[in-house]
C-alpha cells in the first residue's frame, strides 16, 4: 500500500478539522408552551444564555465568516392540539448592537401536524438581517409561534388559541460558515441524547 507523505496527511487532517470548525450548533432545546405562558410572553420563547453554545463566536464575520453563511433550522413538533391548523415560528436574532430595525428573523416551514421540519436559509436573505451588526455578536434568540397570516399573527391573540396551545417543540439551529456545507452528523449525534429543556416563564426573565 502506497503511503502518503506526512505533510499531505497533516494537511488533510487540518482541512477536516477546519470543516467541522466552520459550523456549530447554536442551540438545541425543547420547550413546552401553554396559552397562559404565551399570554405573558406574547407568544415568545427566549433562548437563555445557558441554552446557547458557550463557544458561540463574538464576531460572526471573522476569522470565520458565519454572517454570509447559512442556517440549518430543524424543528421537531412533539406535541400540538388536534386538528390541522397551519402554524409557523419566527426565529429571531437579537444582537448586542443593532441598527435600523434592531433585530432580524427567519422562519420555520409551515406545519399542520406533529413531525420534523427542516430548512436551510441564507444569512443574507432573511428579514432585516442587515439590522444586526454581526461583528458585535448575538445577545439572545427568540422564537415566536404564529399562524400563517403574516408577521403580526401571534398565536396567543387568536380567538381560537386552543388550536395552537399547549404545544411542545424541539428546536435545533446549526450555523454554517460561508463556503461550507451543512454536516447532518452534528444533529444526528445530538438526537441520541436529550436536549436542554426550557420554559417560557423562565426564559422571559433574561429578556427583561
Amino acid at each position: 500500500m502506497k503511503k502518503l507523505p506526512i505533510t499531505l496527511v497533516l494537511l488533510a487532517l487540518g482541512m477536516a478539522t477546519s470543516v467541522f470548525a466552520d459550523q456549530f450548533v447554536l442551540f438545541d432545546a425543547t420547550f413546552d408552551l401553554t396559552k397562559e405562558e404565551a399570554d405573558k410572553t406574547k407568544s415568545h420563547l427566549f433562548v437563555k444564555k445557558e441554552m446557547r453554545n458557550k463557544d458561540m463566536p463574538t464576531d460572526w464575520t471573522a476569522p470565520v465568516d458565519y454572517r454570509n453563511g447559512t442556517i440549518h433550522l430543524r424543528l421537531e413538533v412533539l406535541e400540538k392540539p388536534a386538528g390541522d391548523e397551519a402554524t409557523t415560528w419566527s426565529v429571531c436574532y437579537i444582537p448586542n448592537k443593532g441598527q435600523k430595525n434592531g433585530y432580524g428573523c427567519t422562519n420555520t416551514p409551515k406545519y399542520t401536524k406533529a413531525g420534523v421540519y427542516e430548512k436551510d436559509v441564507k444569512m443574507t436573505e432573511f428579514w432585516e438581517n442587515d439590522s444586526i451588526i454581526w461583528s458585535e455578536g448575538i445577545k439572545m434568540m427568540s422564537l415566536v409561534i404564529k399562524d400563517t397570516s403574516g408577521g403580526k399573527g401571534h398565536a396567543h391573540n387568536r380567538k381560537d388559541a386552543e388550536k395552537f396551545f399547549p404545544t411542545k417543540v424541539r428546536f435545533t439551529l446549526v450555523q454554517v460558515s460561508k463556503g461550507d456545507t451543512y454536516d447532518a452528523s452534528l444533529v444526528a449525534e445530538l438526537l441520541k441524547k436529550p436536549s436542554v429543556n426550557g420554559r417560557a416563564d423562565e426564559a422571559k426573565k433574561e429578556s427583561e
